[in-house]
């Protein structure tokens, strides 16, 4: 089960998250890619000093965020945690290759990248230590830490910054930051344009698990509610969220604490059952049909395939459905 999506945040016991060959493409970079045959040295997110013998271009990403990001900057991964997975929830990033499936993002198989021979390994500080020590020796592992609470967007660059640097695609990277502070820019420029500067909104996601619907707020914390402040736009959520994802935690009732302004905006996904309580489980629950903003029909379904916990390129795709939703 996916951990993001299927394993319930600190707080609750519900639940919730060779053939082809990886490449680069050094001509968009040619600036900036290394000379063969030149060392890259730089220091990961667990402070390990990472050494390459030049740019990396057989890479493996353990967790869809640093997948994405590698796509992003013109590297085909040559091996992704749960493919399925990836493909069903970042439609929006989608794979340009047929990587090999390497394994669960919690428990990849060792024997399997071993076979693959990368460059480098880009793995998720979410890992356990002992997982990480294994890959280490295999390849290089260049660790990413893929979100955290208290600088969301600032985070989110520095990955893309560091993996940029491990395979010589900094032109690529820098273009990418340009495209999404322009999309930042135009979203709430659109938004104040259509009287909703400052509008509080409250975005979720949840999961159905054997009659039990379990909601999880995305706090001021989550990378989904930087941007969103960013937007211009104000989180409704009361509710702490966890120092890493900004995720919170509650229930149905739990949203009866909205105020009767809030819009309420939610990416679920029909290819992953149970993802979809708010059109599913909760069409005829009392309480969620009394909700002024289910009344008001201020309940905002974007589009599948879009992954909250991605990079730029998710997170512009996710503001044109945003601000589509809410000016229609």
């Amino acid at each position: 089960m996916r951990r993001l999506m299927m394993t319930a945040a600190a707080a609750t016991a519900a639940a919730l998250a060779l053939t082809a060959c990886g490449t680069t493409e050094p001509a968009a970079d040619s600036d900036d890619a290394k000379k063969a045959g030149e060392g890259i040295t730089l220091t990961d997110a667990s402070g390990t000093k990472v050494e390459l013998d030049g740019p990396a271009k057989k890479v493996v990403g353990t967790e869809w965020h640093e997948v994405e990001l590698l796509i992003s900057l013109g590297v085909d991964p040559v091996g992704v945690a749960d493919v399925k997975g990836y493909k069903t929830w970042d439609q929006a990033v989608p794979l340009k290759n047929e990587p090999k499936d390497i394994g669960t993002r919690g428990e990849p198989s060792m024997d399997t990248i071993a076979a693959l021979k990368p460059d480098l390994i880009v793995a998720s500080t979410d890992l356990p230590p002992a997982a990480v020590k294994q890959l280490r020796k295999v390849a290089p592992v260049l660790e990413v830490r893929s979100a955290s609470a208290a600088d969301p967007i600032g985070q989110m660059t520095k990955n893309l910054d560091i993996i940029a640097e491990a395979t010589g695609t900094g032109e690529r990277a820098e273009k990418i930051k340009d495209a999404f502070d322009a999309k930042v820019t135009e979203g709430k420029k659109a938004l104040a344009d259509a009287g909703l500067d400052g509008a509080p909104v409250a975005f979720a996601d949840g999961y159905d698990i054997s009659n039990q619907v379990s909601i999880r707020p995305y706090t001021s914390g989550s990378l989904i509610g930087a941007v969103n402040e960013q937007l211009g736009l104000k989180n409704a959520w009361k509710v702490e969220g966890d120092k890493d994802y900004g995720l919170g935690t509650t229930d149905v009732e739990g949203l009866t604490k909205l105020g009767d302004d809030v819009r309420f905006a939610y990416i679920g996904n029909d290819g992953d059952k149970g993802s979809t309580p708010f059109t599913d489980a909760l069409a005829k629950d009392k309480v969620w049909t009394s909700l002024p903003f289910v009344k008001k029909g201020d309940v905002h379904r974007l589009p599948d395939g879009i992954w909250m916990f991605g990079g730029q390129e998710s997170m512009g795709a996710y503001i044109d459905a945003l601000v589509k939703e809410l000016t229609k």
